[in-house]
């Protein structure tokens, strides 16, 4: 008898642990690490202009870190159709295509270069002719700033020195830039890189996102308290009875819709949006697609699924996919001289919100600059402040991470915990931070392509610039 048990336990302890060891989801895994490959050299080269050797350099650097494995040597560039094909030793291929005025687009494994007419594009507004003579902030025409004495200069240059020399080499800054007071104090690029170079913002096209749904809800047509609205998917019986029509739209701003999560818990570039960002998935599809397993409100968890379900509320209430297209830069990037800024879509023509818009560390400093402001722009109040205060108010749901996050803003804990933070950032992947501090009229931008344990603390660069800003 005692044996049987003995045998039973070894038979069970075996099987469990040789399970434990297998991972089902690893063909997924390598999909998406080929789409990250596809994804960063496509937009490397079509959106950023940057060289195949600095992106190999730098771009790619961030794939060993993340997946273990090196990038794929099998690389196809079609200059001609401005794709990239990347393909593996099984002869798995991911492509991506550039197109205007979205960037690059991924596309599923069963597709191939032919497609790429059927792909969405959007026609953005250039820049006035007369851009680059144009004064800041509407134009790229800067005058040298007025600093308060040398001290102060001297301080400045050594927080640019300490940015792009932090103790990693992890780190890797690819621009800095300060605002005070309405003018550039300071801005630096590293090699290869300068004011006109567009890079991925990954996560602080979060931040961007909740600005465009500030608008729609000052304009009483989206609401923080109504719900979300959207088709869930697997459909119940009965769809006016499920469940997640309880999640409004502030769930889903702050993090705490309640769903099943899918990005966290290492499983980011296994499933869940990872197969949007990098594998052809639709972002729509992915994201209502999960069950709730918590009261909505009550829970914070990091998804790019809750931006992208905002998303989704957000292009419900246009008329036109067209008009859905237009908004961000008709509404808020023109207006700000945001002419270097676009948002990618996936194949499908859904906003990519969660992740994916490319512009410069100039724009950036101009979407700080509208916080600065109050969301006041040259006389027009783009965004109440009302919206400015719900946006940088911590989620209830953030108590147990110390307050730091309100709705789509990483914020430095506010005053008790009960209003907005006197300070806050967005945070995106590889060091993309724009930290935005009102009362001292302060922006500052920086960029990275932080790779491996990354790390880069916006709130140790604030501590320091406004130091050297009291010299």
């Amino acid at each position: 008898m005692k044996r049987t048990t003995f045998l039973a336990s070894f038979l069970f302890l075996h099987l469990h642990s040789a399970h434990a060891q297998y991972d089902v989801f690893e063909p997924q895994r390598e999909m998406i690490h080929l789409g990250v490959q596809a994804v960063l050299t496509c937009n490397g080269l079509f959106t950023s202009n940057r060289t195949i050797e600095q992106i190999n350099a730098q771009e790619l650097k961030y794939i060993p870190g993340k997946f273990g494995i090196e990038p794929s040597k099998s690389v196809h560039i079609d200059k001609d159709i401005r794709g990239v094909a990347i393909s593996n030793e099984s002869g798995v291929t991911i492509r991506a295509i550039f197109r205007d005025g979205i960037g690059c687009v991924v596309l599923r494994p069963d597709q191939d270069f032919s497609v790429a007419d059927t792909l969405p594009r959007i026609d953005l507004a250039p820049a006035p002719k007369d851009y680059a003579t144009t004064p800041w902030p509407m134009g790229d025409a800067t005058a040298e700033y007025q600093f308060k004495s040398a001290t102060q200069k001297q301080a400045m240059d050594a927080v640019a020195d300490w940015a792009f020399n932090t103790p990693t080499d992890e780190q890797d800054t690819l621009s800095l830039v300060i605002v005070h007071r309405g003018n550039i104090m300071l801005e630096r690029y590293a090699e290869g890189v300068n004011r006109d170079t567009k890079t991925r913002t990954w996560s602080t096209a979060k931040s961007v996102f909740a600005t465009l749904a500030g608008i729609k809800i000052d304009r009483k047509e989206m609401a923080v308290t109504s719900s979300l609205n959207l088709e869930w998917s697997p459909q119940l019986a009965n769809p006016e009875a499920d469940p997640r029509h309880k999640i409004t739209l502030g769930n889903a701003l702050q993090m705490s819709s309640g769903l099943y999560p899918v990005d966290s818990f290492n499983m980011e570039y296994a499933n869940g949006s990872g197969l949007a960002y990098w594998a052809g998935e639709s972002s729509a599809a992915g994201a209502v697609n999960r069950g709730l397993v918590r009261e909505p409100g009550t829970f914070w968890d990091y998804e790019n699924y809750d931006t992208l379900l905002a998303t989704m509320s957000f292009k419900n209430t246009f008329d036109s996919v067209a008009q859905y297209h237009q908004f961000p830069s008709r509404e808020l990037f023109n207006k700000l001289g945001m002419y270097n800024t676009l948002v990618s879509t996936d194949q499908y023509g859904d906003f990519i919100f969660s992740s994916q818009m490319y512009t410069t560390a100039r724009d950036l400093a101009r979407f700080g600059m509208l916080y600065v402001n109050g969301g006041k722009w040259f006389g027009e109040q783009i965004i109440s402040p009302q919206w400015l205060a719900y946006s940088t108010t911590p989620a209830p749901a953030s108590a147990t991470r110390g307050y730091d996050y309100g709705a789509q803003w990483w914020l430095r804990k506010a005053d008790k915990n009960n209003g907005p933070a006197k300070a806050f950032t967005t945070r995106g992947n590889r060091g993309q931070f724009v930290v935005v501090i009102p009362e001292k009229e302060l922006v500052i931008v920086r960029r990275g392509l932080d790779y491996g344990k990354q790390g880069f603390n916006p709130w140790e660069l604030a501590d320091k610039v406004l130091e050297a800003l009291d010299k």
